[in-house]
């Protein structure tokens, strides 16, 4: 990844300035007010968005370069706070419900979309993105469908905006609905598209929602991988006489989170240094949400056509209310 440093230290520029400010903002103030910490990952995306939607980002190359690796980097940096046993055990009980939310979500997706009449490519990116973990299931679905840049850019644009909503209203409702940290957890995780914004969310809750809704939101994850290969399979386009091609990929930061819970698991000496890195990571998290709100653009926003957007929210809509009363209820335990 190679960014321009010229385009940081063209200095004076009021646009600039402001937002390197208002980063660099999120990035101390929750080290030095702990009653904001709670709270600054969503202000963290609003202020993002509103600085791209009324000012314009003024680094968006490098914002939308640096916000995977940093997502990754702050994942991991939260497995150093974790038992590896314990990750493996609640993860392992949510891949049975993430499996019945993404069979469920890419089937509803594909029903509507259709009924929609949407694009194939759409319809499908918009499915898994929603089903599965956002952003990453996109980028991961996109190469195997062959899908257009303009498909990909309104499927983002529609998952990424939702992904904002949900890290907003999320803590509300749980908070209204006296969700505990661990219900709350399960519901972020299988209720909110992006990784990013899951953590988000749960962070917001508190620190066993952050490590329910983290892990159980990874196992639901690591479904990209039997996603892509069945896309691979019965969606890509193949010319005639060419043959089908097997897809996958696997999100870098999901062995690396499992390896990090594993050397503080087994190498009691190192929880210490392993509790600082934690909390490093949840610092880096914030300040990569504000980035991710400012990667939202009026260009992007003005790509959304009706029928996306309401394929989107409709299917949100259902998966999230659907997982909502399962966890009330007890369903999900």
């Amino acid at each position: 990844m190679k960014l321009n440093l010229k385009d940081l230290t063209n200095g004076g520029r009021p646009r600039q300035t402001a937002f390197l400010a208002v980063a660099a903002a999120f990035l101390i103030l929750p080290w030095c007010f702990e009653g904001f910490r709670s709270h600054a990952p969503g202000i963290a995306v609003v202020c993002g968005v509103i600085f791209a939607v009324c000012w314009g980002n003024p680094y968006e190359k490098i914002t939308a370069k640096l916000t995977s690796p940093l997502l990754g980097v702050a994942i991991v940096g939260m497995g150093f706070g974790m038992n590896l046993l314990e990750v493996l055990r609640v993860g392992a009980n949510g891949i049975i419900y993430t499996f019945a939310g993404i069979a469920m979500g890419i089937g509803l997706g594909v029903f509507l979309g259709k009924r929609l009449k949407l694009p194939k490519d759409t319809l499908y990116l918009i499915s898994v993105g929603t089903s599965i973990c956002g952003g990453s299931a996109i980028a991961a679905a996109a190469p195997v469908l062959k899908a257009k840049a303009h498909d990909i850019a309104i499927a983002s644009a529609v998952v990424f905006t939702l992904n904002a909503v949900a890290l907003l209203i999320f803590p509300a409702i749980g908070h209204a609905l006296g969700l505990t940290q661990y219900q709350f957890g399960y519901w972020a995780a299988l209720g909110i598209h992006d990784t990013s914004s899951v953590v988000g969310a749960s962070m917001a809750y508190g620190p066993e929602a952050l490590a329910i809704g983290t892990t159980v939101k990874l196992a639901r994850a690591l479904w990209i991988v039997p996603v892509t290969l069945f896309l691979s399979m019965f969606a890509a386009p193949v010319a005639e006489g060419e043959k089908r091609k097997i897809r996958f990929r696997i999100p870098w930061f999901i062995p690396g989170f499992l390896l990090a819970s594993a050397l503080v698991t087994w190498l009691p000496a190192t929880a210490e240094v392993g509790g600082g890195l934690k909390t490093l990571s949840t610092h880096i998290m914030i300040i990569t949400l504000f980035l991710i709100g400012a990667n939202l653009s009026r260009g992007k926003l003005r790509e959304l056509g009706l029928r996306p957007v309401i394929h989107g929210i409709g299917l949100w809509l259902v998966l999230a209310t659907v997982w909502l009363g399962a966890v009330y209820f007890g369903v999900v335990r």
